[in-house]
């Protein structure tokens, strides 16, 4: 059973930076960061593309930084001069061939808010 644990969201001033981390319960392809704000679709944050290159929305370059520990089973989101419209729940992915089948997982969330 592939699990997705979430860390780090919180409430934080406009401006200010925050550090998420998802942890894998196996090795697994941690992909990366997805978002949904409430009443929006869930959008790509921050992924890694299969080539081992970055991709991040527009509205996050320069931003927020995408890394990961491999040896760690983990991804994090560095995110940084976080804006009232970065609010929203912040869901890992990731995908990987199990028992012969291909799979997508998310992780449960966890809740970022930008506010004064």
């Amino acid at each position: 059973q592939v699990q997705l644990v979430e860390s780090g969201g919180g409430l934080v001033q406009p401006g200010g930076s925050l550090r998420l981390s998802c942890v894998a319960s196996v090795s697994i392809n941690l992909r990366g960061w997805y978002r949904q704000a409430p009443g929006k679709q869930r959008e790509l944050v921050a992924v890694f593309t299969t080539d081992g290159s970055t991709n991040y929305v527009d509205s996050v370059k320069g931003r927020f930084t995408i890394s990961r520990d491999n040896a760690k089973n983990t991804v994090y989101l560095q995110m940084s001069s976080l804006k009232p419209e970065d609010t929203a729940v912040y869901y890992c992915n990731a995908d990987g061939f199990r028992g012969g089948y291909y799979s997508e997982y998310w992780g449960q969330g966890t809740q970022v808010t930008v506010s004064s």
